[in-house]
């Protein structure tokens, strides 16, 4: 018969295996990413974020656009791990420079400020990469979409990839239907996922070298639509090509589904817009978002969660940067 001292022992030696086995299970599980990961470690960091969020969507309605699109654009690169906030150093070229954001993507110094303001309230405890989520769904909320609570817990990532940023996941403004569903499959999201997550373009602006082509070639287009924009877009390429145009010609700054009933009436202005409703296997979709504002609403929160969820860097991995653009 076991004495008491050794029974005593084998218990606390199984407590330790179930501890130490508990948390290598979470340790590996990109499930780490929790509503409620800063709840004591920085407890208001989201009131922090929302509160910088609003002052610069104050001052320029278009950031909050500006700033969805940057955590989209550093999402679908190797994750959600902060890389494309990152400069370019001796060791690596980043991601600023590839076609997909060049003279394209911005709001970097919005996502600085907003990054000391959290620092002064809890230093170095939030990553960049969560900055820019919360961030994201705060310019959601602010413009007039969706709420939902973001899960939090990413970490940064340490260096950046020119070469992946230009590979072709981020699909361009040129892609075909069978591209987008492709590049978005790749990344765990469906055919719906990237028509509600495309429904973002109900809010910010595209600069004329994306849609020239588009206003000036394409038949599937709104005649006096397409008249309207080629008065700010030359045809000629080298003029104009910095000029701005609304993705959503009806409601441009307030996060609502007229994107997908511009749809309807062919004044989608990029050509990866319109290409979502031209006879193909996602017009249903479109059609019920442009019926059914709820559902656009709920499906677009459940797309962004997802999209949030790509590749986190968790647990050890990576690092809390104390600057968004270079590595500690």
């Amino acid at each position: 018969m076991a004495s008491s001292s050794s029974l005593k022992f084998v218990i606390v030696t199984l407590a330790i295996v179930l501890v130490v086995f508990t948390a290598t299970c979470y340790a590996d599980d990109d499930d780490d990413l929790s509503t409620g990961f800063y709840s004591k470690s920085c407890p208001k960091v989201f009131s922090t974020v929302k509160s910088a969020v609003h002052s610069a969507i104050s001052n320029e309605r278009r950031i909050g656009a500006s700033l969805l699109r940057l955590h989209f654009h550093d999402c679908f690169v190797n994750g959600c791990d902060g890389s494309i906030l990152l400069d370019d150093t001796s060791s690596f070229t980043g991601e600023k420079t590839a076609a997909p954001n060049n003279n394209s993507v911005r709001g970097f110094g919005v996502v600085d400020k907003i990054k000391a303001k959290v620092e002064e309230v809890c230093p170095g405890v939030v990553s960049c990469a969560d900055i820019l989520t919360i961030a994201a769904r705060d310019s959601v909320v602010i413009l007039g979409g969706p709420d939902w609570e973001v899960k939090v817990g990413r970490r940064d990532s340490k260096t950046a990839s020119f070469n992946d940023a230009n590979s072709g996941v981020i699909p361009p403004p040129t892609s075909t239907l069978s591209n987008l569903i492709n590049r978005f499959q790749a990344k765990g999201l469906s055919a719906k996922d990237m028509v509600a997550l495309s429904g973002a373009h109900t809010i910010g602006k595209a600069r004329c070298t994306s849609f020239r082509n588009r206003i000036y070639n394409e038949t599937n287009i709104d005649s006096s639509f397409a008249k309207s924009k080629q008065n700010k877009c030359p045809r000629t390429s080298g003029s104009g090509d910095n000029n701005l145009a609304d993705l959503d010609v009806s409601t441009p700054n307030k996060f609502d589904n007229f994107y997908f009933k511009n749809l309807l009436n062919q004044k989608g202005l990029l050509h990866s817009d319109q290409i979502l409703f031209n006879g193909g296997s996602t017009d249903s979709i479109v059609k019920r978002y442009s019926n059914k504002p709820s559902t656009f609403d709920e499906d677009f929160v459940k797309a962004m969660i997802k999209m949030g969820d790509i590749e986190p860097l968790t647990g050890s991995s990576g690092e809390i940067r104390k600057h968004c653009a270079r590595p500690n």
